[in-house]
């Protein structure tokens, strides 16, 4: 049955294809490609740009070209080959609305999930589906395998629903939540563009908005797909009662995260101790937050631990904090003489802040020497402590060196016993 009606129609584009007019229509869909491209062009500007879900990371490969492309086409079609019979249109038409569905979907994607290891394959099965669909619409068997999935039906209460239903309200869903996924990602955005000091609160509006936005695609998902949304009643009250029984902690950290950033705690950019692990906060989402080690290690912590446990901060109120170190002279040491000259030589260190000036102090009678710690401040403790005590220890020695004052060492006295 196919083979049989398909065939006439695909002789019929064959030979469309061999007419004349099929020049003209070449000619005319190229024009329309370069006038999207101009368009496209005027629109970018000159000046590179980052890229984005309507440019690319050029001017071809974002959503805005395919979509004029694909508008500019169907005009042409339709107002100066009307009375014709469709040759290179009935390719290109389809073929730029499968490449509009590609680059919508690829590219909302990547902007709204950035580092999800899942992209790629919904971009492969996304591309794999339009072109196959394509290659029906062409032959012509597309309409035919739609009679046969809306001949498959089924009555659910009193609906019936076929095969083709399901299908026509997967695809609408999709396009739903592309759409309000595209709106998320670009409010986000801006947003979070210039932010400075408030950029924990921006980072909070940015998650609530997309929850909502995600919230209301769903809503408007489900009924494209033709669920009656009155059952989500005892759907919502099944969701409730699995929150409260098996989704506590998720429900725990995606509150406490919004605690967190209303109430500003802990801020991005800041540098905490929690539960043993030092670093500086690179990102604060719903669920957890990142923290970043000078080392180079991440620490992924959820946020009910940031709040019902204790975060020490470096950086809440005064990012300045003070860094000790300790060294030991002889017995008989001029420390009024050498006090200010290791305080000195401490000050003159890169990093270290002259207000509030370092300090020497005598901590402590040790058995081999006088012990001296030396406290200093710093501004930057993100770019490391471990760096900047070096330096301050290299300071002191070649300050001892110079004053030719002595480091003990560890001495032990012997007592021979008489047997």
């Amino acid at each position: 049955m196919p083979t049989g009606s398909t065939a006439p129609q695909f002789a019929l584009l064959l030979e469309s294809l061999t007419q004349p007019a099929a020049l003209l229509e070449l000619a005319t869909f190229a024009g329309c490609l370069a006038l999207a491209w101009l368009v496209c062009r005027l629109l970018r500007g000159a000046a590179k740009q980052p890229p984005s879900i309507l440019f690319g990371r050029g001017i071809v490969d974002g959503v805005l070209f395919p979509v004029l492309a694909l508008l500019l086409a169907f005009a042409a079609r339709h107002l100066l080959f009307g009375s014709l019979p469709p040759g290179v249109f009935l390719l290109v038409l389809p073929i730029l609305t499968s490449l509009v569905a590609i680059r919508l979907t690829v590219r909302v994607l990547r902007a709204a999930f950035p580092q999800s290891q899942f992209t790629r394959v919904i971009e492969r099965s996304v591309s794999w589906l339009a072109w196959v669909g394509v290659v029906l619409w062409i032959t012509g068997l597309l309409p035919l395998i739609l009679e046969e999935l809306d001949a498959i039906h089924w009555k659910v209460g009193a609906a019936q629903i076929s095969v083709r239903n399901i299908i026509e309200g997967t695809l609408s869903a999709a396009i739903v939540l592309m759409l309000v996924l595209w709106v998320s990602a670009a409010l986000e955005a801006r947003l979070l563009k210039g932010a400075g000091d408030n950029l924990s609160v921006r980072k909070m509006a940015a998650n609530a908005t997309r929850t909502l936005l995600l919230v209301v695609g769903l809503i408007l998902a489900l009924s494209a797909a033709g669920i009656d949304l009155t059952a989500l009643g005892v759907l919502g009250g099944a969701i409730g009662v699995g929150i409260g029984l098996g989704m506590q902690k998720l429900a725990a950290n995606y509150v406490s995260g919004f605690v967190i950033l209303a109430e500003r705690s802990v801020r991005i950019g800041d540098m905490v101790k929690v539960d043993g692990f030092e670093g500086r906060i690179t990102d604060i989402n719903t669920r957890y937050t990142l923290i970043r080690a000078l080392n180079g290690r991440e620490s992924i912590v959820p946020n009910e631990m940031m709040v019902t446990q204790r975060v020490e901060n470096s950086s809440l109120a005064d990012p300045m904090v003070v860094v000790s170190t300790i060294v030991q002279v002889a017995y008989g040491t001029d420390l009024d003489a050498l006090r200010p000259r290791l305080a000195e030589a401490v000050g003159a260190v890169p990093r270290v802040l002259s207000q509030p000036a370092p300090s020497v102090q005598l901590s402590n009678f040790a058995a081999d020497g006088l012990e001296l710690t030396v406290n200093f401040w710093i501004a930057d403790p993100h770019a490391g402590q471990g760096n900047v005590k070096s330096d301050v220890n290299l300071a002191l020695l070649r300050a001892l060196q110079e004053m030719g004052v002595e480091i003990p060492f560890p001495q032990r006295v012997l007592r021979r016993v008489a047997g």
